[in-house]
């Protein structure tokens, strides 16, 4: 009897460990080297703009390995934004467009994920974006997971993609329809690591 009791403590302590490291929440933090956050908007009604946001930092929680109980924080540098165009650059920082100066960041923080199917989710949250918070609702497809040869480091990746229109958040109003389009495409492709290791 007493070894009995032995065998199911013993068991019961096994299956205690399994449960809590499958439990465990991990920070993952989004590779800047590997790592875009894109845009794209229609001039003219004809042709495709494209640009980056240089200078932006994503936080994921979560405890499956999954994915699909992430919390997800994004944080984007307004004054970062890249169209390869120095004067149009300086343009969208200005208070015609984003106004840098006054709103500095672009956050995102997610509310919940729904799955579609294996490793498709609908990603929900909200975006801060000059000064004014929206809820939207993007798609987020799961990569998984690797090892880096080149870091020995544990790697995951994930692709989100959506659409935004720009007058939700008044940027830029002066500006109609017929020469930027209202509608702009978002497309995030990152790797993350979990800090420190």
């Amino acid at each position: 009897m007493k070894r009995l009791n032995l065998i199911l403590g013993a068991l019961l302590f096994i299956t205690a460990i399994h449960v809590n490291a499958q439990s465990e929440t991990k920070n993952w933090s989004n590779d800047p080297a590997h790592s875009q956050l894109h845009f794209t908007v229609t001039h003219l009604g004809i042709n495709d703009i494209s640009g980056t946001f240089n200078q932006v930092a994503i936080n994921v929680n979560t405890s499956k390995s999954d994915l699909s109980d992430a919390s997800i924080e994004l944080t984007a540098e307004t004054n970062s934004i890249n169209t390869l165009v120095e004067a149009r650059d300086n343009h969208l920082k200005s208070a015609d467009f984003f106004d840098a100066e006054k709103f500095p960041t672009i956050t995102f923080k997610s509310t919940g994920l729904e799955k579609v199917s294996e490793g498709t989710y609908k990603l929900n949250g909200n975006l801060t974006m000059h000064g004014i918070t929206k809820s939207v609702v993007l798609d987020l497809i799961y990569k998984g997971e690797t090892v880096n040869p080149m870091s020995s480091k544990k790697t995951i990746a994930f692709k989100v993609t959506g659409t935004l229109n720009r007058s939700d958040f008044a940027v830029g109003d002066k500006f109609p329809e017929a020469i930027i389009s209202d509608e702009v495409r978002i497309a995030f492709n990152g790797e993350f690591v979990q800090p420190g290791k």
